[in-house]
Formats: structure tokens, C-alpha cells, sequence
């Protein structure tokens, strides 16, 4: 089970430990639907702290497909109940950076 709240700065997620969720993104620039180009990149990086050194967790996020794609084994030995931050980057061909998606994401709890 997951769960999406909007906040003033993101989106809050609640995923159960060890379950998928697949996230389909879409951008915007200026009010406008936008489509980076072959040569950007986006990153998902989940910390414990945003001051801490190392990420948790970082996923790529194709391009192409704009598709954040959670499998078990991103959240299968974290600790059920903890709440962490992430967030969404996209860094585009020139080099300009843009931090579009932040919040905070809380691993669930799990029966088995």
C-alpha cells in the first residue's frame, strides 16, 4: 500500500515496506508541459537528514519515460516507521540544475 499527500513544498509518500510503486512524473517550465532532452539526467535521493553526507537511497529516473519506479528491494531493510526526506533533481544538458519535487517519505509498516 502507498499513500500521496500534496504539501506546500511536495508530496509526502508512505510506501509499506518492501511493496512497488511505480511514480509516473511529468514536468513543467512556465506553466508548459516540458521534455528534457536525451542528454539530462533526474535523480530521486532519499537521506535521513538533508545535512547528512550519503543518501539512503538514489534512483534514476529515465528521460524518456519520466518513471519513478520503487522495487521491493529499495525499502525491504530499512526500518518500518521511519520517516525520511528526498528529493527530485533534474539536471539538464547546459548543466543547470533544478530541484522540482521535495518531501519526505515514510517507509511502512509490513506483516510478513
Amino acid at each position: 500500500m502507498y499513500e500521496i499527500v500534496k504539501t506546500k513544498k511536495g508530496y509526502d509518500i508512505t510506501l509499506t515496506r518492501g511493496d512497488s510503486l511505480p511514480l509516473q512524473l511529468s514536468l513543467k517550465k512556465n506553466n508548459e508541459s516540458y521534455t528534457p532532452g536525451s542528454e539530462a539526467y533526474i535523480r530521486f535521493a532519499m537521506k535521513t537528514r538533508y545535512n547528512d553526507e550519503t543518501p539512503v537511497l538514489v534512483k534514476e529516473i529515465p528521460v524518456d519515460t519520466l518513471q519513478l519506479i520503487f522495487i521491493p528491494e529499495d525499502t525491504k531493510t530499512l526500518p518500518m516507521k521511519k520517516t525520511y526526506v528526498y528529493d527530485i533533481e533534474l539536471t539538464d544538458e547546459s548543466g543547470y540544475v533544478a530541484t522540482f519535487i521535495e518531501g519526505r517519505f515514510t517507509v511502512g509498516e509490513e506483516v510478513m
